[in-house]
This record gives structure tokens, C-alpha cells and sequence, in this order.
């Protein structure tokens, strides 16, 4: 088993880190956009909206959403690298945990 230093856990988790913020900042820059042009048309298009949602609404819309993205994304980037990296520390006897089979597919997807 090798050990590793804190020095390296640091750097490792300020590199974990780093990634997930850059992905939720993804995700939060595509839901924005996504939830902006429906939220926009629809306050043009639709009465009810036009009535009812103003442009303190809209932006609450469309910030609630990016925030949703962004949290959500990041989580599962630092939950996705935590696994991996406890693969990769984890003895080998631990290391395979994936389902092994009877190797041959089921009847009901084969194809005719």
C-alpha cells in the first residue's frame, strides 16, 4: 500500500476542487441560456406572463436555474472523482466490485 502525503492530498483536492467549479460553471452557463430565451419569449408572447411575471420574476427565474445547474454539477464532479480516486487508493481485492454475469445476454434483446 503506498502512502501518500498531505502535500499531495492537498494538491489533489485543490485539483478536484478546480474541476468541479469549472463544470458547475459550465452547466450554469448552458442552463442560463436555456432558461432565458423561453423565459423571455414567453413573458413577449404569452398575456398571462406578460402580466403577471416582471423583470425582477424573469431574473429570478433564470438565476434560480443557473444556480440549480451549477450546484448540481459541481456535486456530481467532486462525487465522480472522489470514486475514482478511492479506486485508485483502494486494495485490489476491492478494486473490482462490477457485476459479473452469465455472460450471454437475455433472449428478450436479441434481435431476430
Amino acid at each position: 500500500m503506498s502512502t501518500v502525503s498531505l502535500d499531495q492530498k492537498l494538491a489533489l483536492a485543490k485539483r478536484c476542487s478546480r474541476e468541479a467549479t469549472l463544470a458547475g460553471a459550465k452547466a450554469a452557463a448552458v442552463a442560463t441560456v436555456a432558461s432565458a430565451i423561453p423565459t423571455l419569449a414567453s413573458v413577449r408572447m404569452l398575456p398571462w406572463a406578460k402580466a403577471n411575471i416582471n423583470p425582477t420574476g424573469q431574473a429570478l427565474i433564470i438565476s434560480t436555474v443557473a444556480g440549480m445547474a451549477y450546484f448540481i454539477a459541481a456535486d456530481k464532479k467532486i462525487l465522480s472523482l472522489a470514486r475514482r480516486h478511492s479506486f485508485e487508493n483502494a486494495p485490489e481485492h476491492l478494486r473490482n466490485t462490477s457485476y459479473q454475469g452469465t455472460g450471454r445476454p437475455h433472449p428478450a434483446f436479441s434481435r431476430p
